[in-house]
Order: C-alpha cells, then sequence, then structure tokens
C-alpha cells in the first residue's frame, strides 16, 4: 500500500495524475487530507474537478500558525502511518503539509518519495523554501519536474541514484482541466484576450499593512490598463480586513474581486486571459504551459524555468516595471516562450513508474521500517 499527504489545493493538482496513474498499475493507494485547506471552495471542490477519490481520512490541521498546523498534522499523519503501515509515502510541493508528511515518515521508518523535488528560491524568508530543502533531505526517492532540480540536489550532496526527472504533474491536471471548459467568462462578462487575472496569499505580499498596500498598488497599476478579476485567496481577504485595507480591496477602480474558483473555472478564465500577475509557482508554471504572459509579483522563484523558457517576468512590486510590461503585452510585444521538457500531460505516468522501479529494490531505500 502506498499512502499519499496532501493539504492544498496546489497539493491536489499534483496528486491527482499521480493518483491515477497508481491505481491503473494496480497499487492500493490511501489518501490523507491534512485538512489544511479545509473551506469547500479551497478543498472539496478540487476532489470534485480532479476526480479524486475522497480521502481516507482527513486531518483538522488548517488555522494557527505554521507550528500549530504542522504539529497537528505530524501527529494525525503519524497515528494513520502506525495503523496502516504503507510501503512508501508519498509526498508532493513544498507547503507544511509536505514538510508534516515527510517528518512523519522519517522518524517512523517509512521510505519517502518527493514528487516535485530540487526546486530552490535561495530565499529562507519563505517558509515554503525550508519546507523543500528538509523534505529532499529526508527523501529516499527524488522526483523532479525540470531539469535544473538536479544541479541543486547533487549541490547539496543528494546521491544522483534517488533522483529522477519525470516532469511536471501539475501541468497533467491543467490539461485534465482543459477538457473540462467551463462558462466562467460568461458568467463575468469577459472576452477572451481581453482581461487580466491575479492571485495572491503569499505572507510576503499580503501580511503587513505596507506589504498589501504595495501589492494594491500594482494591482491598480494592472487595472488601469485592463480589466482586472482577482478570485480573492481566504487568506487575502482576511489580512485585508485585519489590517484596515478591505475598502481599498474592493474599490481599486478596474479591479473585480470574486471568491475563490474552482479547477475546472480557474484554468478556463486562465487560459482565456491576456496576462496574469501572481505570487503563485504553480501559476507560473501553468501559465507558460499555456503561452500566456505571466508578471511574478515577487522579487524572485523557485521555478527559474519558467523565465529562462517560458512566459514569466519577475517583477516584484515594481509597479513603474509592472506598468511598462502590461503596455509591452497590450501592444501584442508580451513576452513569448516555449514548454519545457516533461510538460506533456504524461508525467504521472513517470511518476508511478519511478515508484514501481523504487518498490522493486531500486534505489534501495534508507529508512528501515520499524
Amino acid at each position: 500500500m502506498i499512502t499519499v499527504v496532501a493539504g492544498t489545493r496546489p497539493n491536489f493538482m499534483k496528486v491527482a495524475p499521480v493518483h491515477r496513474a497508481l491505481e491503473k498499475r494496480g497499487l492500493q493507494v490511501r489518501l490523507i487530507h491534512t485538512g489544511q485547506h479545509f473551506d469547500a471552495a479551497m478543498s472539496d471542490v478540487f476532489f470534485l474537478d480532479l476526480g479524486l477519490p475522497s480521502p481516507a481520512v482527513r486531518l483538522h490541521a488548517g488555522g494557527g500558525s505554521q507550528a500549530t498546523q504542522t504539529a497537528a498534522a505530524l501527529v494525525g499523519i503519524e497515528a494513520d502511518l502506525l495503523r496502516n503501515r504503507p510501503s512508501l509515502v508519498v509526498v508532493v510541493g513544498d507547503v507544511t503539509s509536505t514538510l508534516a508528511g515527510a517528518l512523519a515518515a522519517a522518524k517512523l521508518g517509512v521510505p519517502l518519495a518527493h514528487v516535485e523535488s530540487g526546486l530552490r528560491s535561495r530565499d529562507w524568508t519563505m517558509p515554503e523554501e525550508i519546507n523543500r530543502v528538509v523534505t529532499d533531505h529526508l527523501a529516499d526517492l527524488l522526483l523532479t519536474s525540470s531539469r535544473d532540480a538536479l544541479p541543486n540536489l547533487l549541490d547539496e550532496g543528494i546521491p544522483g541514484e534517488r533522483i529522477a526527472f519525470v516532469g511536471n504533474v501539475m501541468i497533467d491536471s491543467m490539461h485534465h482541466a482543459r477538457r473540462h471548459e467551463t462558462g466562467i467568462l460568461k458568467r463575468h462578462q469577459l472576452e477572451p484576450g481581453a482581461y487580466a487575472v491575479a492571485t495572491l496569499h503569499r505572507p510576503v505580499n499580503v501580511d503587513t499593512a505596507a506589504a498589501l498596500g504595495a501589492t494594491l498598488d500594482a494591482l491598480a497599476a494592472i487595472a488601469a490598463r485592463i480589466p482586472l478579476l482577482f478570485p480573492v485567496h481566504p487568506r487575502t481577504l482576511a489580512r485585508a480586513a485585519d489590517l484596515g485595507l478591505s475598502a481599498r480591496l474592493q474599490e481599486t477602480p478596474g479591479l473585480q474581486t470574486i471568491d475563490p474558483l474552482g479547477y475546472d473555472d480557474f484554468v478556463t478564465l486562465m487560459a482565456g486571459a491576456k496576462l496574469v500577475a501572481t505570487d503563485s509557482g504553480g501559476i507560473q508554471e501553468e501559465t507558460t504551459a499555456l503561452g500566456i504572459p505571466c508578471l511574478t509579483l515577487r522579487d524572485g522563484t523557485e521555478r527559474p524555468v519558467t523565465v529562462t523558457v517560458g512566459t514569466n517576468v519577475i517583477t516584484g512590486l515594481d509597479v513603474g516595471r509592472i506598468d511598462h510590461e502590461v503596455k509591452e503585452i497590450l501592444a501584442g510585444r508580451g513576452k513569448r516562450g516555449e514548454v519545457p521538457e516533461g510538460w506533456d500531460g504524461n508525467s504521472g505516468e513517470r511518476v508511478a513508474e519511478a515508484i514501481l522501479t523504487f518498490l522493486s529494490g531500486w534505489p534501495p531505500a534508507r529508512t528501515v521500517r520499524r
């Protein structure tokens, strides 16, 4: 039996193609939902859109600080692993649930596979960077989404035989969603290519009055040139209320805020956009795969292939730079990119094959089951 741990909407997108590919090969798969994202808009609707079965167990690790979430998820995952004793734990991405799953498996001596290994931002103020590095150093099998991950891992002393390039499972789910186009544009009276989309939720952009104010300045610069639709993450909405910026969020000219969307709706919306502005790593990847210009409102990225090969431009919150890039895109001079190697919709299959090879004995597990 294989246990897969997930807890947030980006996790679910990465888990779905892996889950399908493993079950197709006759493997028993048990899904633990940590509850890190626990409301229907951020969780349940994604299971429906992605065709994921209901989790075998739902924990309640959402809310509270990073430490509180990690502790709650760790306790719940450990208890489930003790009861069910899988042959392998699979974690995806870089969120709190990823780290908790990795720690629980390592402490119990259960072999661990990490999907999306080797991404590095070099920014230690990001909780996700800590999660990535620790998880990679606990993993027995490291599955990478882009070729630039390999030198990152080798430089950290991880043996090459433990690393396998599988491509980007996120793109598998995006292709799945593209086959389920929705009426989201009609519902919001949008014309393809005549609007922009924004998503923002990272602490560096929303957790203080100065940061959220600068983020709203950036969004205002975009909305001044093209209608901007903003599905607001619950975290961003809560911070705006706490910081007294809700009115500004709702009243910026040209900016329309809406509730979070299901995955099929969001992919349909993103595919029809003229440009996307985000602080999400996954959306940097999806826009590159779709050929849609992306402005990353951070000072760096752990996904450099989206910049070197894809459609992504790093602008930070520099309003002048953002305005320039938007003008270039609207004039037809926006950045053009290519789809990186392995972002072909078949990564879940390659993950499953790598896992089967591991379960047959190569590379040998570092951990010993207790």
